[in-house]
């Protein structure tokens, strides 16, 4: 009787034994990459270590940096809360009931002063997952970075900066399109003059797959942003051999082991020849670098010891896929913000694939496997069709004002959990195997009097800082957001004399509108 048919969450049809030979004979570390950007990959140094963390005040994120840090992070990234995200200061009526809820609450200068206290930014990568307001946090950083005396030309660190993906999937911007591309070029052209090592975006997949796309999908769309991105920075006069080299991407990790392996193979294959055909010739500037993190969307609340193992599976695919950052979830987040228990058993997790599995002793070790390879020419060729879809509509930006991600992305959702409710698609504890249960203990809860701390030091701030230099520094802003200059160096001054984040996205506001 023939057997059921079996597919991957991309519907991508699994067969039962694979016996293709093996077309691949490139090697890791050349054009197109696929079996990794380096020739020694972990051989050489393992992957970055990267804990997401941030919430409350700067204080309180501070100590969670610095346990991390003693734990053997290599890497901090950092989470910032909903009114830091879309540009409001925590005194905003708008903020109420959400500051330092689902990350940290940044307004001035002084409270990345307090983020970062006792740590040297020239010492540590820092990632900010700050989108439509990444240019302000930015600015904070190397403003931070000049007190501290690091050398700009040597500081490394990520922002997102990914604002297609916003529009598409996550509903974090400010600004219409066509401005935030501005903003986002803006740092491009900026950082490649003065802050060369710093990646100044990081095309996000990983919120594409959180709504509810498939993997074919979030490599696709995340992909075409890119593309976006590059033909956006061509046509300002840049110089792709420059600023190619410091986009860098940001990918899931779920369940499908194979997929997964398979999807990030295919990416970077995909990205060296959009990245040549638009005109890159270096290779550093058709390698596409990326960080992964675990699934958030994978979590159960019901059992969630669980979500351990689903974590260590995805994070182990990450690591065969050939990720140049990590970060793993905790087990306990579908519940609140991670505890620092659960934060750390994050940790120990990818210490021990490092460190004890035997994962890194080889450069992409399931390379020639038939089933490998097969899956990733079948993603990268799914991947296409919508990608010549949305070239046909005149590429991501016009895809998104059509909301045709967005539909793509909904209907897949839809499918998904109808998969889920009918019982096709299995997850333990969930629809199988599932049994009553206590209420979940120990959860960390961030307190509502949070907000009446940064509207005190907002206050205080507010009455010590120079305000006729602050007034002065946002017309300079609000002038040049109506000309065509970089932008870069007037919010750097407005940084300086201690603006508001709010202050500096309402002059953006005033000029930009909203979207």
């Amino acid at each position: 009787m023939k057997g059921k048919k079996i597919t991957t969450t991309s519907g991508i049809e699994i067969k039962e034994v694979y016996c293709e030979p093996s077309a691949m004979n490139e090697l890791p570390g050349e054009f197109p990459f696929t079996r990794g950007i380096q020739k020694d990959m972990y051989r050489g140094k393992p992957w970055t270590m990267r804990q997401y963390a941030g919430f409350s005040t700067a204080e309180e994120s501070n100590k969670r940096y610095h346990y991390l840090l003693s734990q053997g992070t290599m890497g901090l990234s950092v989470a910032f809360d909903l009114p830091t995200q879309i540009g409001y200061d925590s005194d905003n009526e708008i903020a109420e009931g959400e500051v330092g809820k689902v990350g940290v609450a940044i307004d001035s200068l002084r409270d990345i002063e307090l983020l970062f206290a006792g740590i040297q930014l020239k010492d540590i990568s820092t990632s900010m997952t700050i989108n439509a307001t990444a240019p302000i946090l930015l600015a904070m950083y190397i403003t931070l970075a000049k007190k501290q005396g690091a050398d700009l030309k040597q500081l490394p660190g990520t922002i997102q900066n990914d604002i297609l993906k916003e529009y598409a999937a996550r509903g974090t911007y400010i600004y219409p399109p066509a401005p935030s591309m501005r903003l986002i070029t803006d740092v491009f052209e900026y950082c490649s003059k003065e802050v060369p090592k710093w990646n100044t975006i990081s095309i996000s997949g990983y919120h594409i797959r959180e709504a509810g796309s498939t993997a074919v999908q979030e490599l696709a769309f995340t992909l075409a942003n890119g593309k976006a991105y590059l033909q956006a920075a061509l046509s300002k006069g840049l110089d792709i051999n420059i600023f190619a080299k410091r986009l860098s991407f940001f990918f899931n990790c779920h369940n499908n082991f194979f997929e997964e392996i398979a999807k990030f193979r295919a990416a970077r294959r995909m990205w060296a020849n959009i990245a040549k055909n638009l005109g890159a010739t270096d290779p550093g500037a058709q390698k596409l670098r990326f960080h992964t993190q675990t699934g958030g969307s994978t979590l159960t609340a019901q059992q969630p010891m669980n979500n351990i193992v689903r974590v260590t599976t995805q994070a182990l695919a990450a690591v065969l896929g050939g990720t140049q950052s990590l970060h793993t979830n905790g087990y306990d987040e579908a519940l609140s913000l991670p505890t620092e228990a659960a934060a750390k058993i994050a940790l120990r997790t990818q210490q021990i694939i490092a460190f004890e599995s035997g994962a890194t002793d080889t450069v992409d070790p399931l390379a020639g496997s038939y089933f490998i390879e097969s899956l990733t020419n079948e993603l990268e060729k799914a991947a296409y069709e919508y990608i010549d879809k949305i070239d046909a509509m005149g590429g991501a930006v016009k895809a998104i004002e059509r909301d045709y991600i967005q539909q793509e992305i909904a209907r897949s959702a839809y499918e998904y959990q109808q998969a889920v409710e009918n019982g096709e698609r299995l997850i333990v504890g969930v629809n199988k195997f599932d049994e009553a249960e206590p209420t979940a203990q120990n959860l960390f809860r961030v307190d509502d009097a949070i907000r009446t701390t940064q509207i005190n030091k907002l206050n205080e701030l507010k009455a010590e800082r120079d305000n006729v230099e602050v007034k002065n520094s946002l017309i300079n802003l609000e002038a040049a957001a109506r000309g065509d200059s970089n932008l870069m160096p007037f919010i750097l001054t407005a940084v300086e004399n201690y603006a508001t984040l709010g202050e500096i996205a309402d002059t953006l506001r005033s000029v930009f509108g909203e979207y």
